[in-house]
Formats: C-alpha cells, sequence, structure tokens
C-alpha cells in the first residue's frame, strides 16, 4: 500500500525525535520497512544535519527532514530567573550554577533553510508554528513538499493559508514536545482521532495522524478516521537502532513510572514525559520560555542522563508507551500494519 501522499509503502510515519532519539540508522530502517521516515533538525548544526542528510540520501530515496521553527517572542528575564532560582539546589546535585544571562536562539533557522534550499529533500516538516509564508515558498521552489505540524482547527486553517502542502495533527497523548503554536495553551487530555476529526473539517489538506499511538488497532481508527498516514515516534523509542539513552530506556521498560504528565519543567514548553520527581517538585513553578528553559536545564539532563538519573532526566514519552519494545525497527513497523 503506498500512501496518497507521502511515497512509502505502508501508511507508517517514522516521526522525527530531536535530541539523539532519531538516527539515521533509525531512519534508514524505517525506510527499509516500507515506513517514511523522518530525520529531526532540531538542536543538530547545520553541519551535522548536511551530513545526516548525505548519509541517509545513501541509504534510502525518499525522507523527511523536521524543523523547529522560532517563534521571536520576548521573554520575561525576571520569571526565568525565579525559575533558575528555584532549581538551583537539582543543578548544584552535579555541581552546576544557572546561567547569569537567559540563553536565546533560533536554533539557526537561517542557515537550515538554506542547506534545504541549496540541497533539497522530498519534504520538510515544520513544528511550533509557521515561518514567513515566504520562507514556505523557497521551500517549495526548491522542491520539497512543506507539511506543518498542527493541533487544532484554527492552525490547520492557518497553515493552509500559508500555502503548505499537507498537516501533521498532533494529539494530545504525543510524547515529548507539543507542537501547539501557543505554548502558553494548556494541553487538555483528548484523543488524536477526535483532533482529527475536527481537523479534517477544517482543512481539505492530506493529514497525518500522530499521537498515542500504541499499535495496529490505533494506526486502523486513524486511517479509518481520514488519516493518509500514522506517524509514530514513542514506539521506536526502544527500537535497536534508535538513539535514546541507556537511562531513558531503562525508564521507559522498567514499570517504575505509572503515567505520563505534560509539562513544561525542563525545556519552558509543554512537553508530555514520564511523571518523575523533577516534575513533582518543580510542576507549580514551571515558566512558558522556550528555549530559555531548554538552555537552563540542558546539561543538568545531560548530567543526569550520564549518571543513570532517572529522578532528573527528561523522560519523553507518549500515552502509548507501554507498547514500546526492545526490537528492531523492522519489527515495530511490522506490528503496526498488522491486519491493514
Amino acid at each position: 500500500m503506498t500512501t496518497t501522499f507521502l511515497p512509502s509503502e505502508h501508511p507508517i510515519v517514522a516521526a522525527p525525535m530531536a535530541g539523539g532519539a532519531t538516527t539515521v540508522a533509525l531512519a534508514a530502517a524505517a525506510s527499509a520497512a516500507g515506513a517514511f521516515p523522518f530525520l529531526a533538525a532540531g538542536y543538530k548544526t547545520p553541519e551535522t544535519l548536511r551530513d545526516e542528510i548525505a548519509a541517509l540520501r545513501g541509504r534510502t530515496g525518499e525522507f523527511g527532514v523536521n524543523l523547529f521553527v522560532p517563534d521571536g517572542s520576548e521573554r520575561n528575564a525576571e520569571r526565568i530567573a525565579g525559575y533558575a532560582r528555584a532549581i538551583a539546589g537539582e543543578l548544584s546535585a552535579y555541581d552546576l550554577r544557572p546561567a547569569p544571562i537567559p540563553v536565546n536562539d533560533d536554533d539557526a533557522w537561517g542557515a537550515k533553510l538554506a542547506l534545504l534550499r541549496e540541497d533539497p529533500v522530498p519534504v520538510v516538516s515544520l513544528t511550533f508554528g509557521l515561518p514567513p509564508a515566504s520562507d514556505i515558498a523557497l521551500l517549495k521552489r526548491a522542491g520539497s513538499a512543506v507539511v506543518a505540524t498542527v493541533t487544532s482547527p484554527a492552525e490547520a486553517r492557518e497553515a493552509e493559508d500559508a500555502g503548505v502542502d499537507a498537516l501533521i495533527v498532533q494529539g494530545p497523548g504525543a510524547g515529548g514536545h507539543s507542537a501547539t503554536w501557543d505554548p502558553d495553551r494548556r494541553i487538555a487530555d483528548g484523543s488524536t482521532v477526535d483532533a482529527l476529526a475536527a481537523v479534517a473539517a477544517a482543512s481539505r489538506l492530506p493529514l497525518v495522524a500522530a499521537g498515542g499511538v500504541d499499535g495496529a488497532d490505533a494506526v486502523r481508527v486513524l486511517l479509518d478516521g481520514g488519516a493518509t498516514a500514522v506517524a509514530v515516534g514513542t514506539l521506536l523509542l526502544l527500537t535497536d537502532e534508535a538513539g535514546t539513552s541507556d537511562t531513558h530506556r531503562r525508564a521507559l521498560a522498567s514499570g517504575e513510572f505509572d503515567e505520563t504528565v505534560v509539562t513544561r519543567v525542563f525545556t519552558g514548553r509543554p512537553a508530555r514525559a514520564l511523571r518523575n520527581g523533577f516534575i513533582d517538585r518543580h510542576e507549580r513553578e514551571e515558566v512558558t520560555a522556550y528555549p530559555e528553559v531548554h538552555h537552563l536545564t540542558r546539561e543538568l539532563r545531560a548530567r543526569a542522563g550520564a549518571a543513570g538519573d532517572t529522578d532528573r532526566l527528561h523522560l519523553w514519552a507518549g500515552t502509548g508507551y507501554r507498547a514500546a519494545r526492545a526490537e528492531p525497527v523492522a519489527r515495530t513497523v511490522a506490528r503496526l500494519i498488522d491486519g491493514l
């Protein structure tokens, strides 16, 4: 079965997971298994992204690249400083101190856009918002289909008006960062199929559904609900080819954690993770300030991961995390398409 929008044998998308989980090996294995793979450009230098594109291009012909869209908003430095003080004890556990000035950046948006214009890939997806329509047009003129990630009908209508070719509809059960364009928004519980139906009523673009997928039954429901394809991320975190840290893998598989929660404590943007001690200690103090909080806690999280400290690590996980298996990517894809 070839999807009507993404050129893959099966209607499964290997979602881009920034921070190391998505590797070239994972993307190549997903492609070989008949799924459509994405590379995650988030947090990478343009040079690293260029090298990964070249490496994956040598192993598969069709793939996408996901970009984080900077919002350019001014943040409240006083509130960020207050949050830094609130987590100072966590930092001191690893002999760290808060940076005196909040770090803000645009994730090298201009350089990555230039790279993708000069060396186009089949699909570019956008997360956290929309860039100027002129940037979307530049990507399309370079030969890429452009896909916006949306979480509501209003976002879908705006993305369609901006000229994107398709939409990824992210439900509230998705692991890691919510794609909501409004980082102050509270992510309410709900199903991906309901989010899909709401967006389908507002847009005629092809739709890829994402969030909370825990197996073939969920894939069938979303395809029957109008999705062209279904994206999975959390289900790939334990696969052999994923770059997931040992500490994160152990937490997902341990049974020690019994719920996920949407939190801003790690990055200043809503993201779904396994509930751990860091969340419990600081959820009342969280601030909306991305990427400043991301940079504030980045080294702490790196040290926690290296030390096996699940209490302070951002354990990203969607609501379907219990269905993740330690197995090759090909086996996970086979389980997802069983019966289609």
